[in-house]
């Protein structure tokens, strides 16, 4: 279904190959994971799979890319996508409409399909995919792990041969990522094609029918999932470990929890001071929704505290209303014992979004750092050197933010946070496009940073993550006031009707 014979390609303005002597396929029926680095060439290979590479990119192609026994070079972009449909590592840039809905048939419309066959598309992809919830929603209001749902269901509508991912498990929770494997290989015996660009490899052994693994535009090796067994290869890839331990349940819980509703202030979080962060009554909504949470207290301390929960809870609106990007509905919220404001919470934290593209604004990597740097008062330029190498970014200092790899914008967006020195560190979901070398790199920064006495609230579904600073963190368990399994919603935030 999917063959590249002896292909190179090169951007335009590019001196050297984004990929260079490349040959691969994938038959109807396989799935093949094509792993590596940061900046290996995934994402291009993507491209050139797709046909964006060269019809929308343009720049140079060599060899041969065959879609469906055709070359990529004699099909439209519409014929092409008819056949393999591609689900980007940003689900955003793929979204047309508003609404959930609307976003489900809207190819669907386009191709002049009846109502009724819509309709009934539509209810089935809603029930595999666990859609019902957000069916009505704004795109716009939907977590990152949502929107890759959304993303991967309107494309499963339309029933391609072939199917593209590419970091399709960045976002999600484990229960979701074990939900999307298990729609994978549905798929493949119902006879799809699959190509899957990932840096995460525990959830797909057993699934994928052979890896590739490349480096610098090549593919360096070839073979079953057993390939990646060999620990010797892995590190010498910079790939991720295939066997994960989840360690989410045996995290040492914050003493107070994160859902002191009641406002009661017993012990610190800290054993040997007061926490850092204290909030007291906190109430969120979101404009004609029901609240997020009511009422909730907890503090923090310094170190590493792990906030996890199901995509959708409500973890990221928190990191916001944290650090003062978001206006709380009621509440207080103290740093080392002062009451903060918005704006003083905001000058006071660093936060990583999900979305790296949303922090980047500069024309060099150097100048984002150098920016973040003097918006924080400092003039001390040797922080920003050594943050660019303490995040591998050195040899790309001179680059056009945007032109980085998705992995490479991330380590971009966290080295900015740390510029500022702040007291409070958030990270939302910090290594979605971290291959294994810079998710270590990340995990030994944040160690020293937590040694440093910072307070850093990390919101992830990385189980790898959570596995590597596992001694230095805290769990908080998190459910949205919205939740209703018990189980789920225990040890989470609760509403004044639960705490009746």
């Amino acid at each position: 279904m999917i063959r590249l014979e002896n292909v190179s390609y090169t951007y335009p303005f590019q001196d050297r190959p984004a990929v260079e002597d490349v040959s691969l396929h994938v038959r109807p029926g396989e799935i093949v994971l094509c792993t590596g680095a940061s900046g290996c060439g995934k994402s291009t290979l993507i491209r050139l799979v797709n046909g964006l590479c060269p019809h929308y990119y343009q720049g140079s192609l060599r060899g041969e890319v065959l879609m469906g026994g055709r070359p990529t070079r004699e099909q439209s972009l519409a014929e092409l996508s008819r056949q393999a449909g591609t689900l980007f590592q940003d689900p955003e840039q793929q979204f047309f409409a508003l609404g959930v809905e609307e976003e489900l048939v809207f190819a669907l419309e386009w191709q002049g399909i009846s109502v009724d066959r819509m309709r009934e598309a539509a209810d089935r992809t809603v029930r595999d995919f666990d859609l019902g919830p957000v069916l009505h929603s704004s795109i716009h209001s939907l977590s990152e792990g949502q929107k890759q749902k959304v993303g991967l269901a309107s494309i499963c509508m339309q029933e391609p041969k072939a199917l593209i991912l590419d970091e399709p498990t960045a976002n999600l929770d484990p229960e979701s990522t074990v939900a999307l494997a298990r729609k994978l290989r549905e798929l493949r015996e119902r006879g799809m094609a699959v190509l899957v660009a990932d840096h995460r490899l525990y959830w797909l052994e057993g699934l994928a029918d052979r890896v590739l693994i490349m480096e610098e535009g090549r593919i360096r090796e070839e073979g079953g999932f057993d390939l990646l067994q060999n620990a010797a290869l892995r590190e010498r890839y910079g790939l991720r470990s295939v066997r994960v331990e989840d360690k989410r349940g045996v995290l040492p819980a914050c003493p107070s929890g994160i859902c002191e509703s009641s406002g009661s202030s017993e012990s610190s979080c800290c054993e040997d001071g007061e926490a850092l962060l204290e909030v007291e009554g906190l109430s969120f909504a979101y404009r004609d929704r029901p609240p997020l949470y009511e009422n909730a207290s907890f503090r923090l301390p310094c170190g590493v505290t792990a906030l996890i929960g199901p995509n959708g809870a409500g973890k990221t609106t928190l990191a916001r209303v944290l650090a003062g990007l978001n206006r709380a509905g009621a509440g207080v919220v103290r740093l080392a014992g002062r009451t903060v404001d918005e704006r003083e919470r905001l000058h006071a934290s660093g936060i990583v979004l999900q979305n790296a593209d949303h922090q980047l604004h500069m024309r060099t990597v150097r100048q984002e750092l150098e920016t973040c740097l003097t918006l924080a008062g400092s003039r001390d330029f040797g922080r920003v050197d050594a943050l660019l190498e303490t995040f591998a970014l050195a040899s790309l200092a001179d680059r056009h933010p945007q032109s980085l790899s998705g992995g490479e914008k991330q380590r971009l967006v966290i080295a900015c946070a740390l510029t500022k020195n702040p007291r409070l560190l958030i990270l939302d979901e910090p290594t979605s496009g971290l291959d294994g070398s810079n998710m270590r790199r990340l995990a030994s920064a944040l160690k020293r940073e937590a040694d440093e006495g910072r307070c850093i609230l990390l919101i992830t579904h990385d189980l790898e993550l959570l596995e590597r600073i596992g001694r230095y963190a805290l769990r908080v368990p998190f459910a949205s006031a919205r939740e209703t399994d018990a189980e789920t919603a225990r040890g989470a935030f609760t509403t004044r009707g639960e705490q009746e």
